[in-house]
């Protein structure tokens, strides 16, 4: 059975993923760059490859890699000391970017229904999501990915905080919102967005 590493590139090809190009163009206009919750590191070897010349680091605590890290936070404390953390790490001029989901638009409802293929080795793979219902603003998830002859199925649970309460944990952390989108696209964030994508800095 292959580890979740060597499947995570296959399942979220680079081409398919406008967050990867937001990032990058991002990346490309800074000097240096953190990108903490790094995945398999693509959006560095990209930023690389297109000619980045300062210096990249990239980590990840997480064995899965699942994207939207930050929705890991499962509780305030936990991301009052992430945000303390990255404030920290800020030089004046920095900036520091992330995107969660956007929990008015309701998108764990629709994620086992939502089912994909990717091809790997040669062969289809199949995706599915199993969801618990939602506990406050908490939910659990069971991403099932079956191949020919093997199965895997990683469980996660993933914090959907409002825009409200977002916005209350970066001042107490000392940031402060600089720009926010809705989408890779950088529209305003609505009740319909599925992102809400934050530009903050130092308050």
């Amino acid at each position: 059975m292959p580890e979740a590493a060597e499947l995570y590139n296959a399942m979220n090809p680079w081409a398919d993923r406008a967050d990867e190009r937001f990032y990058l163009g991002l990346a490309l206009a800074a000097a240096s760059v953190l990108d903490v919750g790094c995945g398999t590191g693509t959006l560095l070897s990209q930023a690389r490859a297109a000619g980045h010349a300062g210096r990249l680091v990239g980590f990840d605590p997480d064995a899965v890699m699942t994207g939207h890290a930050f929705q890991c936070l499962l509780t305030d404390s936990d991301v009052l000391t992430t945000l303390r953390g990255v404030r920290d790490a800020l030089t004046p001029a920095g900036r520091f970017v992330f995107e969660t989901r956007n929990p008015a638009a309701r998108a764990w409802e629709q994620w086992p229904e939502g089912g994909f293929e990717f091809p790997w080795e040669g062969k289809p793979v199949r995706v599915h999501y199993e969801v618990q219902p939602i506990v406050g603003d908490v939910v659990d998830v069971v991403e099932n990915i079956v191949g020919d002859g093997w199965r895997r199925a990683d469980w996660g649970r993933i914090r959907f905080l409002s825009v409200e309460r977002l916005g209350e944990l970066l001042t107490e952390a000392g940031l402060v919102v600089e720009e926010r989108y809705g989408d890779w696209d950088r529209s305003p964030v609505t009740p319909d967005s599925a992102e809400i994508i934050s530009v903050v800095r130092w308050g």
